[in-house]
């Protein structure tokens, strides 16, 4: 699911593109992938909704705030 030079970037939750939405490149795992404001929140906060979406995604942890 890693963007390519012959793919324009999406996010990886939405699919919209840079021409719609803003776009935030990332890399993990030696890949680049994007993903919109919007779904931000779910990287940070719910990692876990990405599993099948964005290999690796199962590893990850969500935000410890403390606060708990």
């Amino acid at each position: 699911m890693a963007d390519t030079t012959s793919q324009k970037p999406h996010c990886i939750v939405c699919k919209q593109d840079n021409a719609t939405v803003p776009l935030l490149t990332l890399t993990f795992q030696d890949n680049q992938f994007a993903i919109c404001p919007q779904h931000l929140p779910i990287l940070i906060h719910n990692p876990q909704m990405l599993v099948g979406i964005l290999p690796g995604a199962e590893n990850l942890k969500e935000a410890d705030h403390g606060d708990q």
